[in-house]
């Protein structure tokens, strides 16, 4: 009888829908690596009344549908974003934009959301979204100076990274701290798994 039918089926491949470099570096502490990454383009626009847990959740699978897939490819997709109430706190414009996001989350609680989605080889999208709760510090005028002039907001959602200066502002978090970096990873290690990506 031959062996043939003992050799077990190759894992699928993995695609990374973002060039972010901090989500290659999550994926890195659970032992994965991207085959390839791919950076899909899609109107990130909120909608009307978009409610911010829907939005990212949109976004994500807008994201990993857009990304071309071959039949032994699974596709991973992201998207986090800041939200005091029902208002979405996007990337910065400029640092006069950056200082009125500070403003806003000085002394206050927000939301930080992460839209998760993977295709499996079965062209299914599975979606998963992560809320961990943050809070500032009441913001000096001088503490908002020092962190516009660092450059370190631009280009972030919320104005802000987790895991540079901004952490010293940070009085409470409650939930996932890799979710505010930009990837959840206990919601993608549970997405990976089922899509087949081998994890420890």
């Amino acid at each position: 009888m031959s062996g043939a039918a003992n050799i077990p089926a190759p894992h699928p491949a993995l695609v990374l829908a973002s060039t972010s470099p901090r989500r290659r570096e999550l994926l890195a502490r659970i032992g994965v690596t991207p085959t390839r990454i791919a950076s899909p383009d899609i109107d990130e626009t909120p909608l009307k009344g978009e409610l911010p847990r829907d939005y990212v959740a949109r976004l994500a699978r807008g994201k990993a549908l857009a990304v071309a897939r071959a039949a032994d490819e699974v596709v991973l997709a992201g998207d986090t974003t800041v939200a005091i109430g029902r208002r979405v706190l996007e990337k910065p414009a400029d640092e006069a934009d950056l200082r009125r996001m500070l403003g806003l989350l000085s002394g206050r609680r927000h939301h930080v959301y992460s839209g998760l989605c993977v295709v499996g080889t079965d062209g299914k999208a599975r979606v998963r979204v992560a809320d961990t709760i943050a809070a500032f510090k009441v913001l000096s005028a001088a503490e908002i100076d020092w962190y516009v002039e660092s450059g370190e907001g631009m280009g972030k959602a919320g104005g802000y990274a987790i895991q540079g200066r901004a952490e010293s502002f940070v009085r409470f978090l409650s939930g996932s701290h890799s979710n505010v970096v930009g990837l959840p990873l206990f919601e993608t290690r549970t997405l990976l798994t089922s899509a087949g990506i081998p994890l420890g």
